[in-house]
């Protein structure tokens, strides 16, 4: 017959072996699903990193192509929806897709911030996003009361016309940009309280027309020292806040439950400093190819792919949906699944603490609905059935997640991560590789967060573990019942810095 095709020697392994185990399998135990240990490695070696990778590079050529970003509410994110969709129809899912307005921002022209006394020159920073536009030189200062500028009182007479210095914590920072904003400064900088840069978000209902940028602990350190000696500062933000409308995109199974929902969800948008093919597309990538190889599988529960619209808005897309699902909607969903990032170049395994058992109080985690600490528990069961080590992050609902485990709705979630900003540690670099002292991902909400930012070790680890969970749930969700009373695994992530994820949604801290 002569040699067959890669794509159908895939399909004819799925069809077969698949189809074969759905009609044999029995009840299997709480971790294993209906198809047991053989139907994940069915699926698992169906789903490819090179499949993976062919999504990851379509949506590379997308913001290549619209303008280097595919930021909801500009063209290149709508395209990446047109793809996604051309893919889930072309793998004979229900398509749907779901307009909602919501508040944009825009980089026009690259911030800067410049140390303009000596020693003079430019200095490292992230922009905060929803920042206003603002080009001003001034002194610096520090607040006049607390240094995290959390109260109104923090700041005085010596702080109107400067570029105040604010540390992070306690309180969104929105709130201190505000703070500063009203008692007369010009701008602000707030420097991070752990290790990493500090990518942070004044929040998308934040309008003042006043910047404020974000820098490391140590520069940040550096600069309140030089305050007493005359630092004089400059800050230069251009940028555009206004309505848009974007949409989320829905895939759904035609067989299956339709009362016992499985949703896997990772969202879609990329910031506008780049094309964000590791934050998110290689969660969007992961589902892509995971739906493309279970076209073959008619699974007992429905699955519904879900990818998010203006995630990096401030979670506004899932926000959307889970506020516009009905009661009866909301109860048919068994389970919701995160794929936020998993593609780091500097990665860890890193799963969501469903239990919340590896996090102290004060660390902005806390245990998700019933059936959470089961989802965590099959993570890190897959993996340690694969010899590799996994470790926990707190689920602290920064990520699409968030809306699911809210209270009032209370679906049990799951998901992997393999890390942002945050610096790998020694322990971390012992256990899964990788460079100590360094970013998990160096590029991060950056330009430079392109396909050559992705680790194709990663995405191959990490897709097979999506893969075992969703066929795992498609046939079985009775294991979100089993009790998990069982010890934080493997390392965890630092609490200081919640273990990488994504800080521009730590409004909060």
């Amino acid at each position: 017959m002569g040699r067959t095709s890669g794509r159908w020697s895939r399909g004819l392994l799925a069809t077969g072996l698949v189809t074969a185990l759905v009609v044999v399998a029995a009840p299997a135990p709480a971790h294993a699903g209906g198809l047991g240990d053989l139907g994940s490695w069915v699926l698992r070696k169906t789903v490819t990193a090179k499949g993976v990778l062919k999504h990851a590079k379509e949506l590379q050529k997308i913001a290549d192509r619209n303008g280097g970003n595919r930021a909801s509410g500009a063209a290149g994110y709508d395209r990446s929806v047109d793809y996604a969709e051309k893919v889930f129809r072309k793998a004979g899912y229900r398509v749907t897709r779901q307009k909602f307005d919501f508040q944009t921002f825009l980089i026009n022209t690259p911030s800067e911030l410049q140390r303009v006394s000596a020693p003079a020159g430019d200095l490292p920073h992230r922009i905060m996003s929803y920042t206003g536009s603002a080009d001003v030189t001034a002194p610096a200062s520090v607040p006049a009361s607390d240094a995290q500028g959390c109260a109104a009182g923090d700041f005085g007479p010596a702080n109107v016309g400067t570029i105040v210095l604010i540390s992070r914590g306690t309180c969104p920072f929105g709130q201190k940009a505000a703070n500063a904003a009203q008692a007369g400064a010009a701008a602000a900088v707030i420097y991070n309280n752990t290790s990493g840069d500090l990518s942070g978000t004044l929040g998308n209902a934040y309008t003042l027309d006043f910047a404020a940028v974000g820098i490391t602990q140590a520069l940040g350190q550096e600069l309140v020292g030089q305050v007493a000696g005359g630092l004089t500062l400059r800050v230069f933000t251009d940028t555009y806040r206004g309505m848009a409308s974007t949409e989320n995109i829905f895939a759904e199974s035609r067989w299956g439950d339709p009362d016992n929902v499985v949703m896997a969800g990772a969202h879609l948008d990329s910031v506008p400093e780049g094309p964000g093919i590791n934050d998110n597309g290689s969660g969007s990538a992961a589902l892509l190819e995971i739906a493309e190889q279970m076209r073959w599988i008619p699974t007992k529960n429905r699955i519904r792919f879900a990818l998010w619209g203006a995630e990096e808005a401030n979670l506004v897309g899932s926000t959307y949906y889970v506020a516009n699902l009905s009661q009866a909607e909301q109860d048919r969903i068994a389970l919701y699944l995160n794929f936020d990032m998993v593609g780091s170049p500097n990665y860890v395994r890193f799963v969501y603490d469903g239990d919340n058992s590896a996090f102290p109080p004060g660390t902005g985690s806390a245990a998700g609905p019933p059936g959470s600490g089961a989802i965590e528990e099959l993570f890190h069961d897959y993996f340690a059935s694969q010899r590799l080590d996994s470790a926990e992050t707190p689920f602290s609902g920064r990520s699409d997640y968030g809306p699911f485990i809210a209270a009032g709705v209370d679906i049990p979630s799951g998901g992997l991560f393999t890390g942002a900003e945050l610096i790998k540690t020694a322990e971390e670099a012992a256990a899964y590789g990788g460079t100590a002292g360094q970013p998990y991902d160096p590029c991060y909400h950056q330009r430079c967060d392109d396909i050559n930012n992705v680790s194709a070790k990663a995405i191959d680890e990490m897709s097979d573990a999506i893969a075992h969970a969703i066929i795992t749930y498609a046939f079985d969700t009775r294991g979100l019942n089993a009790p998990t009373n069982g010890p934080a695994r493997g390392t965890t992530a630092p609490a200081g810095g919640g273990g990488g994820l994504h800080e521009e949604h730590d409004v909060a801290i």
